[in-house]
């Protein structure tokens, strides 16, 4: 049953209403509002409809405005959380990697919390792989996604993404090493290397890693299937995420690092977690762009990785 107070809002004033709460997302408190003429104009409507609806947020406990004579409208207090539900921008939804280390853990727990901070409804979906998180972004089903500075670039430059933000070294992964079940050579004739295509950053540090050898078969696997391959001995070697591998693969795994050219030019980049969304970008994320703090994710990542915070996301 509707109430009385959601009947209003089904109105022409209460439409405006809607709209106008999407607007204000993006105006700091304190700060001179447009003139009711100007959101006029851009919602096509007219000035009393404007007021009415400013009438019914305010009603609503969703701002607070204050006239200040020859200086126009002045936005006292916003509750960004109320504005949001207003304007029925829905929750946000961003895909990640696997939760597999402390480290996407950490990154999950701050994405949560920063964006819980900008008052929008947040949720996070895991998804193997960045090309497949890549679809679903192009497809509309999530409005963000987390991959590798590195992978981004790649995806940016063949698709309508932009990037939204770049949290720095070591935030995506601490770093990347070839890993040798013991007893192997590296110089194996037949090498077994597993390689998981799904994802663009192993995919080209394998392809660098043993690039001029095509004695090399490509075993294609997921990165969560590594130890039982390495244990069954169907694959001999693959270049992977370091964080926690003697958690992941056990004592017969010994690492290697790659070479010093491809972590000259690949360390940074691949190191650092990106967001990327649509270049047309979702209405609600652009609601909540400008308010989100990226440093709050890396303090909370980091108190993750210390041990000092338990990941909640």
């Amino acid at each position: 049953m509707i109430s009385g107070a959601d009947e209003r809002f089904l109105t022409r004033n209460g439409m405006a209403a809607r709209q106008l709460a999407a607007l204000l997302l993006n105006h700091d408190a304190d700060t001179r509002l447009p003139r009711l003429r100007d959101f006029a104009g851009e919602l096509k409507v007219g000035n009393g409809t404007v007021q009415a609806g400013l009438q019914l947020l305010e009603e609503a406990g969703a701002v607070e405005t204050r006239a200040r004579g020859h200086l126009g409208t002045f936005l006292v207090r916003a509750d960004r959380a109320v504005l949001w539900r207003m304007a029925g921008l829905g929750t946000l939804l961003a895909a990640m990697p696997l939760p597999y280390s402390h480290r996407y853990e950490g990154l999950a727990t701050g994405l949560r919390a920063a964006f819980e901070e900008a008052g929008s409804p947040f949720a996070i979906t895991f998804m193997r792989g960045a090309s497949t998180r890549l679809a679903a972004l192009l497809e509309g089903k999530v409005d963000l996604v987390v991959l590798s500075r590195f992978a981004a670039d790649r995806l940016a430059s063949d698709h309508p993404v932009e990037l939204v933000a770049d949290l720095g070294a070591e935030t995506y992964v601490g770093s990347h090493g070839l890993l040798l079940r013991r007893g192997v050579a590296l110089e194996t004739k037949g090498l077994r290397v597993a390689v998981d295509s799904s994802s663009e950053d192993l995919r080209m540090l394998a392809a660098q890693a043993f690039a001029g050898r095509d004695d090399v078969e490509w075993i294609e696997s997921s990165y969560m299937q590594l130890r039982g391959l390495f244990a069954r001995e169907r694959v001999d070697a693959t270049v992977w995420n370091l964080d926690e591998v003697s958690d992941h693969l056990g004592p017969d795994v010994e690492v290697l690092p790659l070479g010093e050219e491809i972590t000259r030019e690949l360390a940074l980049r691949n190191s650092s977690a990106a967001l990327i969304a649509r270049t047309e970008g979702a209405g609600a994320l652009e609601a909540v762009r400008a308010w989100l703090n990226f440093d709050l994710v890396t303090k909370l990542q980091g108190e993750v990785l210390r041990g000092e915070r338990v990941p909640l996301y």
